[in-house]
């Protein structure tokens, strides 16, 4: 995760359960993107609002992952308490870059970053603005 002045990230508590393990007893790495995509919806949720409020108002602006690049560093284990932080690395016309990373206490688990675009009937619109002030810490790139 790349530091950003000013950027503080969202933290989400999550317990690992025997649901979210392989044969193994490790993690299995699908989990890990469920894990994440619990870590953007409640960044989100904490600046923006509920999510579902935005569809039932019939505006049709939904977000969808575009690209997505991970870095397994370690493996998690049932019942370990790790922490899913997120934040905005960069603000595109129609697309937030976030940077996530899964840890357990001090040690990262999973890298990852994420570009998110906004769409509204199929099509990338631009971010709202108050999405993009939320989104914009101190010394954050917004184009």
């Amino acid at each position: 995760m790349d530091p950003t002045p000013g950027a503080e990230a969202h933290r989400l508590p999550l317990r690992i359960y025997y649901e979210d393990t392989d044969f193994s007893g490790f993690v299995y790495h699908a989990s890990y993107l469920r894990f994440m995509e619990r870590g953007r919806t409640e960044l989100l949720r904490a600046l923006a609002g509920d999510q579902s409020e935005m569809h039932a108002e019939g505006t049709g602006l939904v977000f969808v992952v575009r690209k997505m690049t991970l870095d397994f560093l370690k493996p998690a284990r049932m019942d370990d308490w790790i922490e899913v932080h997120t934040r905005s690395s960069a603000l595109r016309g129609a697309s937030m870059h976030l940077a996530q990373e899964v840890r357990r206490g001090g040690e990262v688990l999973v890298r990852a970053d994420v570009v998110v675009a906004c769409v509204r009937n199929g099509r990338a619109i631009r971010l709202p603005d108050g999405l993009r002030r939320a989104l914009t810490p101190a010394g954050l790139r917004s184009v």
